[in-house]
């Protein structure tokens, strides 16, 4: 039977190991040829191991499938690009770029560094937009050549914490709430050459997030096992999803869901008088809808 992605060249970033690793088997189980990109650092985005990338790439050639290991920083901009290039000379073109690779510096926000900022600021966001912006241009250019829509995606990974919010989290949630927005907006830009882009916000126990809250127990776990982010991840890669674009699904063990965005709540007429403002605003914010919590739920 023909895989959902058969023949599709995929590359996923972070891909050594989590839900990036879920996402490399699972894309080439469904026939995709796979860049499994990971630098392998340590969960603050320290060091190099190539090593949890190579043994993906060895599972998945195991399995009868095909894939490369990948080391590039993806927060460089010609590393970025050189690792696009790889997967069209390894595989002679390029269908989809994943963007999961990513670090954690948590902090509260008075206590936070400067280069805990930065650090996770650069990798998420830049490490999103450089891999997008070089697979985006090679597929504009396709369709100038040949004058046809390619059929590409991009994939791009958020959070609950940044389009909700998480405490002790404002370099990590600033960063994947730029990526929900960066997401939105290249959508827009990209429809045209047939390009969709869509963004994830994953639930799921990881290295980066097991040991944020109390010991998880064994059902917990099963419910947020990075398995369970891989299918919308798939399916979103597979040439099925063309008419998708701009949305955000949230994925776990316990729901698939989609997240919506920003919408202008309750309105007053302008005023140009501050001293005026206090019951306007006050009557503004008593028929506003609460911001949402962590749970995508209005808070108490």
């Amino acid at each position: 039977m023909t895989g959902l992605c058969e023949g599709r060249v995929v590359v996923v970033t972070g891909g050594g190991r989590g839900i990036g690793r879920e996402y490399c088997l699972m894309l080439a189980a469904q026939g995709a040829k796979v860049v499994v990109n990971d630098l392998g650092a340590e969960a603050d985005g320290t060091g190099i191991d190539l090593s949890p990338a190579a043994q993906v790439v060895a599972d998945i050639r195991a399995a009868g499938g095909e894939a490369v290991v990948n080391g590039s920083d993806v927060s460089d901009w010609d590393q970025a690009k050189a690792m696009i290039d790889q997967a069209i000379s390894t595989f002679g073109k390029l269908d989809v770029v994943i963007n999961n690779a990513g670090i954690l510096r948590d902090r509260m926000m008075v206590n936070m560094t400067e280069a805990e900022w930065d650090a996770v600021i650069k990798v998420h966001l830049k490490g999103t937009f450089a891999p997008a912006h070089h697979a985006a241009a090679y597929w504009r250019d396709l369709n100038k050549a040949t004058g046809e829509r390619v059929n590409s995606r991009i994939i791009n990974t958020s959070s609950v914490s940044g389009i909700y919010g998480n405490i002790g989290q404002t370099n990590y949630g600033a960063a994947k709430a730029g990526i929900a927005a960066f997401t939105i907006i290249a959508a827009r830009e990209l429809r045209r050459y047939g390009i969709t882009v869509n963004a994830i916000a994953p639930g799921a126990l990881t290295r980066l997030t097991e040991n944020l809250g109390p010991p998880p127990t064994e059902e917990r776990r099963e419910r947020m096992h990075p398995r369970w982010i891989a299918p919308i991840a798939v399916w979103l890669a597979s040439e099925q999803s063309s008419e998708v674009t701009g949305r955000m699904f949230e994925a776990s063990g316990a729901l698939l869901g989609i997240a919506e965005g920003w919408h202008r709540g309750p309105t007053a007429d302008a005023v140009d008088d501050p001293t005026v403002l206090g019951p306007i605003v006050a009557d503004l914010v008593e028929r506003a809808r609460l911001n949402a919590g962590m749970d995508g739920k209005d808070l108490d």
